[in-house]
C-alpha cells in the first residue's frame, strides 16, 4: 500500500500552479519540492483537489522539469470527487475536508463510514463511489512521459499479471508481454529509453527540446543541441537518438514498430482515452500507450505534408504509407465527423522478402503445397490468394514471385508498395512497377494501371489486390490471352465459392471470364488448434453451367492435407502445366521433385525454383 494511507509529517508547502484548460487541470510543479507526484507528496494533492473544487475535468496533468505525468480515468474521478466533496463539507468539518484533499482514500472511507449529513455528502458527490472504483496499490499512478512527447506511458503492469517475456529492442525501448487473467486481453508494456533517464538528463532533454524549438532561423541537429546540453559522449547520444524520435520521427510508434512480432497498431478515438492496442505474433494486445491529442493531430499532419493527401473534416478518411523504425507501414485514418476524433490503423510490412521455402519452415505452407504453387506459377497459372484481413495474403503473394522464371518480365500493380519489387529487381529480375491512386505520389485508377500493364509487353501481371472495376479487365485479358505468363493477384474471399461470389456478384465478372482462374489458395489467420497459413488449394474447373471448385489441399487440423486428386491422376489442372509432348505423369513427378526441393529434406544443391 502507498505511504500516502498512513499518516505522515507534512512536506514543504506545495508550489505547485494551477490552470484550467477545458477538460484538463494542468499543474505546473517546476518549483515544487512536491514535483508534482501526486501519489506521494500530500502537499501536492491538497493544492490539486482545492483547485478541482468547482471543476469537472477529464485529466490532471502536472508538468517539472521536463516530465509530464497525466491522471486519467479513475485517478482523474477521484481527484474530482475528492474536490467536490471538500468543498461541500468544509462548511461543517473543515478537518475532514482537509483529509479529504490530502488523503482522499482514507477520507472516502472515514466518510461512508459515518451517519447522516456526512455519508449523504460522500454519496450525493460521488466521493463514496470514486474511491471504490480506485485501487489503493495502484491509486494516483500516471502515465508519464517526458514534455516532447506525444505519449504517455503506465509505468506499472495490470494488477496479478503474470511476466510471458521480456526483450530490448533497437530504439533502447524494453518490451513485454503479460498474461493477464482477469482482462479479456493480455498486456503488451512498454518502457521507452527515455523513461529510464534520472532527472538531471531528463532536465537536460527538456533543455535540448527548447534549443530545437527556438533555432528557427538557423536549425541545428538533435545531435548538436544534446551536444550542447550535456558533456558526456554516452548520454549526449541517448538524447540525441530521444530527440530525432520525437522530433523527426512518430515518437512512440519508432519503439513499437521496432519489435518485429508486432505487426498492427490501433489507435482509436478519442485517442486520449483510449489506449493503443497492438497485434504481435498473432495476438491482440492492450498496451500501456496513450496518445495525447495533440499527438493525434501532430500525426495527421504529418501524415498529410508526407502523403500530399487532404485529411480534414471536408475529407475525413486517409490512406497513406510512412517508413517506422525502418518499416514500411500503411496508415489508415480517420477523423471528425465520420468519428470521435482523430484515429489510426497502422499495419507493418517488413523489408524481409518471403520465399516459399521460407514459408514451409515457418509452417505456413505445407511442403506438398509449395511444390504445386511452384510449379504452377513458373508454368504461367492464372492464381488468387484468398482470405480475410490479416491472413496473410500480401506475404504469401510475394513469395510467388520469386517462383516465375528469371526470363519472365512481371509487371506489378499495387497501391501501396508492398510486394518485394526492390528484392526482385536487386536479384536480376525485370519487374515494372505500377502505382495506382488509392497510393501516395502520382499514381492512375486501377483500371487504367491495367490496362497500360497488358500494353507494356507479353509476361507475368500482378495485382497486389482485386477489389474494384479493373477487375472486369483482368479477367477479360485472362479470357482473350492477354499475356503468355502466369496471372496472381489477392482477393478478399474465404474459398472459392467465397471468391466467385465476390467476383460475379459484386463486381460483375462475367462467369466465363472467371472460368479463366486456374488455382483458388485460401488463408486463414492463426487457430487455436495451432493451424495457420493454407487452408485450402482448389482448382476451378468451367462447365456449362458456370464453374465448380476440385479442392486439392484442404486443412483438417493444423495443416493442410492432400485430398488424393492429383495422386490419382484426377487434376485438369496438373494436366493443363504439361508441356507439348509431356505426360500428367511427369508434371506430377516435376512437382514431386519441386516439394523435396522446398521441405524439410532439400540439399544445399537443390536447383532455385524459377531459375
Amino acid at each position: 500500500m502507498r505511504e500516502w494511507f498512513t499518516d505522515e509529517e507534512p512536506e514543504p508547502d506545495c508550489r505547485c500552479t494551477t490552470e484550467l484548460e477545458r477538460a484538463t487541470l494542468t499543474v505546473d510543479a517546476t518549483d515544487c519540492p512536491g514535483d508534482g507526484r501526486l501519489g506521494e507528496s500530500p502537499d501536492c494533492r491538497a493544492t490539486v483537489v482545492a483547485a478541482l473544487g468547482q471543476a469537472d475535468v477529464e485529466s490532471v496533468v502536472t508538468t517539472s522539469n521536463g516530465l509530464e505525468r497525466a491522471y486519467l480515468d479513475a485517478d482523474a474521478a477521484l481527484l474530482v470527487a475528492a474536490g467536490r466533496f471538500a468543498t461541500r463539507v468544509a462548511a461543517t468539518d473543515e478537518r475532514l475536508a482537509e483529509r479529504a484533499r490530502r488523503d482522499p482514500l482514507a477520507a472516502a472511507t472515514e466518510a461512508t463510514g459515518r451517519a447522516g449529513h456526512i455519508a449523504d455528502l460522500a454519496a450525493e458527490t460521488g466521493f463514496a463511489v470514486a474511491a471504490e472504483g480506485v485501487s489503493p496499490e495502484r491509486a494516483l499512478d500516471p502515465y508519464v512521459g517526458p514534455s516532447v512527447s506525444d505519449a504517455r506511458i503506465a509505468a506499472s503492469p495490470p494488477a496479478r499479471a503474470e511476466l510471458r517475456d521480456r526483450r530490448t529492442v533497437e530504439t533502447g525501448a524494453t518490451v513485454r508481454r503479460y498474461e493477464t487473467p482477469s482482462e479479456r486481453l493480455d498486456s503488451y508494456h512498454v518502457r521507452p529509453q527515455e523513461h529510464e533517464f534520472d532527472a538531471a538528463t531528463t532536465a537536460a532533454l527538456a533543455e535540448a527540446v527548447s534549443l530545437l524549438a527556438a533555432a528557427t532561423d538557423e536549425p541545428i541537429a538533435p545531435e548538436a543541441a544534446a551536444e550542447r546540453v550535456v558533456d558526456d559522449g554516452g548520454t549526449a547520444t541517448r538524447l540525441a537518438s530521444v530527440l530525432r524520435k520525437h522530433t523527426e520521427g512518430l515518437g512512440i510508434l519508432e519503439d513499437v514498430f521496432a519489435d518485429p512480432r508486432v505487426s498492427d497498431v490501433f489507435a482509436t478515438a478519442p485517442v486520449a482515452e483510449t489506449r493503443l492496442r497492438v497485434r504481435a505474433d498473432g495476438e491482440t494486445y492492450r498496451t500501456n500507450i496513450r496518445l495525447t491529442e495533440r499527438g493525434a493531430r501532430t500525426l495527421a499532419s504529418t501524415f498529410r505534408r508526407t502523403s500530399g493527401r487532404a485529411f480534414s473534416r471536408a475529407s475525413p478518411t486517409l490512406s497513406a504509407t510512412t517508413t517506422v523504425a525502418d518499416r514500411q507501414v500503411r496508415v489508415a485514418g480517420v477523423t471528425e465527423p465520420v468519428s470521435d476524433g482523430v484515429g489510426f490503423a497502422f499495419r507493418g510490412h517488413d523489408e524481409e522478402s518471403f520465399r516459399l521455402v521460407d514459408l514451409v519452415e515457418n509452417g505456413s505452407v505445407p511442403p506438398r503445397v509449395a511444390g504445386l504453387l511452384s510449379v504452377a506459377v513458373e508454368r504461367g497459372a492464372a492464381c488468387l490468394v484468398a482470405g480475410p484481413r490479416g491472413a496473410g495474403k500480401t506475404t504469401t503473394l510475394g513469395a510467388l514471385l520469386w517462383e516465375l522464371p528469371r526470363t519472365v518480365r512481371t509487371v506489378v500493380i499495387e497501391d501501396t508498395p508492398e510486394l518485394p519489387v526492390s528484392a526482385l529487381q536487386s536479384a536480376g529480375r525485370d519487374v515494372q512497377p505500377l502505382r495506382t491512386e488509392r497510393g501516395d505520389g502520382p499514381s492512375v485508377d486501377a483500371t487504367a494501371a491495367l490496362r497500360t500493364a497488358l500494353r507494356l509487353g507479353d509476361g507475368a501481371l500482378v495485382v497486389g489486390e482485386v477489389r474494384g472495376e479493373e477487375a472486369g479487365v483482368l479477367y477479360e485479358a485472362m479470357r482473350v490471352g492477354g499475356g503468355d505468363s502466369a496471372v496472381l493477384g489477392t482477393i478478399h474471399g474465404t474459398g472459392g465459392d467465397s471468391v466467385r461470389e465476390r467476383l460475379v456478384s459484386d463486381l460483375d465478372v462475367p462467369e466465363s471470364a472467371f472460368a479463366a482462374t486456374d488455382l483458388v489458395v485460401t488463408l486463414d489467420p492463426p487457430t487455436a488448434d495451432g493451424g495457420r497459413g493454407i487452408a485450402a488449394v482448389e482448382e476451378v474447373r468451367g462447365h456449362e453451367d458456370g464453374v465448380a471448385f476440385e479442392p486439392l489441399f484442404v486443412r483438417e487440423g493444423p495443416t493442410a492435407t492432400a485430398t488424393g486428386h492429383i495422386d490419382r491422376g484426377a487434376s485438369r489442372l496438373v494436366e493443363s502445366l504439361a508441356h507439348a509432348g509431356e505426360s500428367y505423369a511427369s508434371v506430377r513427378e516435376t512437382i514431386r521433385d519441386r516439394t523435396a526441393a522446398l521441405g524439410p529434406d532439400r540439399t544445399a544443391g537443390s536447383v532455385e525454383p524459377g531459375s
